[in-house]
């Protein structure tokens, strides 16, 4: 019997350890603080970049083709090749490199749906603020964009959920936050209690975060809710 078999066998190779988690705990955390700020960061930046081109593609029909395809294609990129595309050129172990990736991933997500939220405005509350007399500016920002607010919270939801697990594949170049234990787990033959905290983190990590988007939400838009009674 080999010993990476004999490893795997043996009670001192568990799926779950406690021991493991307080001897590592300094590790367990300083990852987790990692996978959350890049998660953080890259919804942040893409947030920022996703919803004017959303507004762009919502004021410019022609552009809304363009917009979603080149969002689309950057989303079908498998995240191997374009972490391997984009290391070279911003430095293979610098942390921007995961960063850019989870942005450009997260984009078509929130562009589709932010997108889909502005096209749900109904029409009389975009005429009666042009009767109003707000004009394209005042229109967006205190009707259009407050209206579209549960379709951009659902685009958020889904990328950050997204972003939580591609944030892993970062592990091979250093910066994978909890993707580095599971990596290093399965490295040091196999070490299941390792493998799993990493694992299971990714996990409560990407429910807590949808949670509490959920509910900020909910909170920014009470309309909905009084609708749904």
């Amino acid at each position: 019997m080999s010993f990476r078999l004999a490893l795997q066998e043996s009670p001192g190779n568990p799926w779950f350890s406690w021991r493991y988690v307080q001897d590592n705990s300094d590790t367990i955390l300083a990852a987790l603080r990692e996978h959350a700020i890049l998660t953080a960061e890259a919804m942040l930046i893409a947030t920022a970049v996703a919803v004017p081109l959303a507004v762009v593609a919502y004021w410019y029909r022609p552009l809304t083709g363009p917009i979603l395809a080149l969002s689309g294609v950057l989303y079908t990129i498998p995240s191997l090749a374009l972490l391997a595309f984009v290391a070279p050129y911003v430095g293979t172990t610098n942390p921007g490199s995961v960063l850019i990736a989870l942005v450009l991933y997260a984009l078509l997500l929130i562009v589709r749906n932010s997108l889909a939220g502005l096209n749900q405005v109904p029409p009389e509350a975009r005429d009666a603020a042009q009767g109003m007399g707000y004009g394209r500016w005042g229109r967006l920002f205190r009707i259009d964009l407050p209206l579209a607010l549960p379709g951009i919270v659902t685009g958020l939801r889904l990328a950050t959920v997204s972003t939580v697990a591609l944030v892993t594949v970062g592990a091979l170049i250093g910066h994978g936050g909890l993707g580095d234990l599971i990596l290093t787990g399965f490295r040091n033959n196999f070490y299941k209690a390792e493998i799993l905290t990493g694992a299971v983190l990714c996990v409560v990590l990407a429910l807590v975060l949808d949670l509490l988007l959920a509910m900020a939400g909910r909170l920014l838009t009470p309309w909905s809710r009084r609708a749904v009674r």
